[in-house]
C-alpha cells in the first residue's frame, strides 16, 4: 500500500495517439475522467502532463500498464515502462505506481455501448474512452491498494 495516499491521484492511460487521464480524490470515493490529451509529439504531451501536474498537485500517478492476457510483457508495456522512467526523473517528488490495465479499454467501450443505449452518452463523447479507460484504472488501484 502506497505510504501516503492523501491524493488526489492521477491516472493515464497512454496511447500512441490519445493519452486518457482520469482524477479521484480520497473525499470523492472514485476516479472521473478529464479531458484526454492528444499524442501528437512528446514536447506537446510532456508539456500538458506537466500542466495537469502543476493543476492537480497530485500525490500520486497510476499509469496503466498493458500486459498481455497471459501477463507477459508486451511491446507497449515496454514503452510504457519507459514513459514512466522518463515521467520519474522529469517529476522525482511524485509516487508513480504502475497497474494491470487489461481489459480497460474494452470494459469502458461496454460501458459506454450501454451509456449510449440508454439515452446518456452520444457517439461524440467516444473520443473520451481513453480518459473512462483512466478512470477504471484509476479505481482498480485504489481499490487494489484498499484506500477506500
Amino acid at each position: 500500500m502506497p505510504e501516503e495516499a492523501s491524493g488526489p491521484w492521477l491516472a493515464i492511460d497512454y496511447g500512441a495517439r490519445v493519452v486518457g487521464v482520469a482524477m479521484a480524490h480520497p473525499m470523492t470515493g472514485s476516479a472521473r475522467p478529464l479531458a484526454p490529451l492528444q499524442h501528437t509529439s512528446a514536447e506537446r504531451l510532456d508539456r500538458e502532463l506537466g500542466e495537469l501536474i502543476a493543476e492537480w498537485r497530485p500525490s500520486h500517478i497510476v499509469v496503466g500498464l498493458p500486459l498481455a492476457k497471459d501477463g507477459k510483457e508486451s511491446a507497449m508495456s515496454k514503452r510504457i515502462r519507459r514513459f514512466v522512467d522518463q515521467l520519474a526523473a522529469e517529476h522525482p517528488s511524485l509516487d508513480i505506481a504502475l497497474q494491470d490495465e487489461r481489459m480497460t479499454s474494452e470494459m469502458a467501450a461496454r460501458q459506454f455501448a450501454d451509456r449510449r443505449r440508454s439515452g446518456r452518452a452520444r457517439r461524440k463523447d467516444a473520443a473520451n474512452l481513453d480518459s473512462h479507460a483512466a478512470a477504471l484504472i484509476l479505481d482498480a488501484w485504489i481499490r487494489d491498494h484498499g484506500l477506500l
